[in-house]
């Protein structure tokens, strides 16, 4: 006798007064709760789930004169959306937390709301809100730009009119200067001392990590995910081909990497392991860790932790290799050892308010090389050698040198 299938509740969100059936774990919004309308359409949930129990019903909803969807609505089909398209390697992109944030911002504000009935006005609302919560002007433009790409959707799958959509792009970013949203400071290289100071306080595989990078001018992502099967070592300069990198959505868009002498002296010695194994893995930092303690031990070992042994199958172990996050917490938990040594010394001396070194992220090591090659050897060798396909873009990476615009004026002024 086939196992009967079981039947999803007609349920009320109470935040919007919507109507909702949970199927599989996801939520499919019905209209408004208690109408005859939203009860037909869970009737239909119902018959079609029956019919065939293996697979969801579509629930989402086309717009009709006289019956429009909500915003929460919208963002419940935007979401499903999203989560098949803002992903790779059946993992979420950095995009993901983006657009829940995006879509948190209108249910909060207006999901109740009817979605045709979202205009300008409320947008800017949303805007308004942002700044007043403290929310950086770059980041209010990136929710609003996000909010614009929704509701685009949502006209191209017909749940709105293309009305809608249009009368959105009549809203401009915030202006710097011209809005009380925080201004955040523009990213900068790191300075030679400090990158210097940070190098000692290092785990070994962070420390050629960092030095690679700088030498390459690549992503954080691209120095993590470096494998000997994705380089190519049969010319003076080696290449590095990623296998996934920021922009290879775009067209199938290849991103080359080149690697020099000091570069190939750093990288060396990690290709001389599986050809689809991680060059820079956490395992060997954890291991030349816990070595560099035990030579370092100076008492003896008790006879209770010589029998103490490690678990084997622990909750918590060292990744295959290094994630962006884990990457820059490295820098950042060496800069703080370096900067609680710096404190001590001052204690000890008796010195007051020492110079600390400041916190830092690997994302500035692009900015330094964009702005060494760029002085030595112009814009357009800055924009090949980072992989921009446009010069504007490299302009962002590389800070302007006046070294050469002082040494003109000195000469001419």
């Amino acid at each position: 006798m086939p196992k009967a299938v079981p039947i999803p509740k007609y349920r009320l969100h109470k935040a919007s007064g919507q109507s909702f059936v949970q199927i599989k774990g996801r939520r499919h919004y019905l209209g408004k709760y208690g109408t005859p309308q939203s009860e037909e359409k869970y009737g239909r949930v119902i018959a079609e789930l029956t019919a065939n129990p293996h697979h969801a019903p579509a629930v989402v909803e086309r717009f009709v004169p006289g019956d429009p969807l909500t915003v929460v609505q919208i963002c419940a089909a935007y979401l499903d959306f999203a989560a098949g398209y803002y992903q790779r390697e059946g993992k979420p992109t950095g995009s993901m937390p983006r657009v829940k944030a995006c879509l948190r911002v209108l249910r909060r504000l207006y999901g109740a709301t009817s979605a045709i009935e979202f205009g300008p006005m409320k947008l800017q609302a949303i805007q308004r809100h942002l700044a007043d919560k403290g929310k950086s002007r770059r980041y209010v433009n990136h929710l609003t730009q996000a909010i614009r790409r929704i509701f685009k959707w949502a006209a191209s799958q017909e749940m709105i009119p293309v009305s809608v959509h249009q009368s959105l792009g009549t809203v401009s970013g915030l202006r710097k200067g011209r809005t009380a949203a925080k201004e955040l400071p523009r990213v900068q290289p790191v300075s030679d001392a400090v990158f210097q100071a940070t190098l000692p306080w290092l785990p070994r595989v962070v420390s050629d990590m960092v030095r690679l990078q700088r030498l390459m001018a690549a992503r954080p992502a691209e120095v993590c995910l470096i494998r000997p099967i994705d380089v190519d070592r049969s010319g003076p300069v080696w290449i590095y081909r990623p296998m996934s990198h920021k922009t290879d959505y775009r067209d199938g868009r290849e991103r080359v990497i080149l690697v020099g002498p000091k570069g190939q002296e750093i990288l060396q010695r990690y290709l001389l392991r599986a050809p689809e194994s991680f060059c820079f893995s956490p395992r060997e930092s954890v291991e030349e860790f816990h070595a560099e303690r035990r030579a370092q031990r100076q008492s003896p070992m008790t006879p209770s932790q010589r029998r103490r042994r490690r678990k084997s199958r622990p909750k918590l172990q060292p990744m295959e290799r290094y994630t962006v996050g884990a990457y820059r917490s490295a820098i950042h938990r060496a800069v703080e050892r370096a900067n609680k040594a710096t404190l001590k010394e001052a204690v000890a001396a008796g010195t007051e308010a020492p110079a600390l070194l400041p916190v830092w992220n690997p994302g500035q090591l692009r900015h330094n090389a964009a702005t060494e090659i760029r002085r030595k050897f112009g814009a357009e060798a800055s924009q090949v050698v980072l992989g921009h396909a446009q010069l504007a873009t490299s302009e962002i990476y590389a800070e302007k040198d006046l070294h050469q615009a002082a040494e003109i004026m000195r000469k001419i002024g």
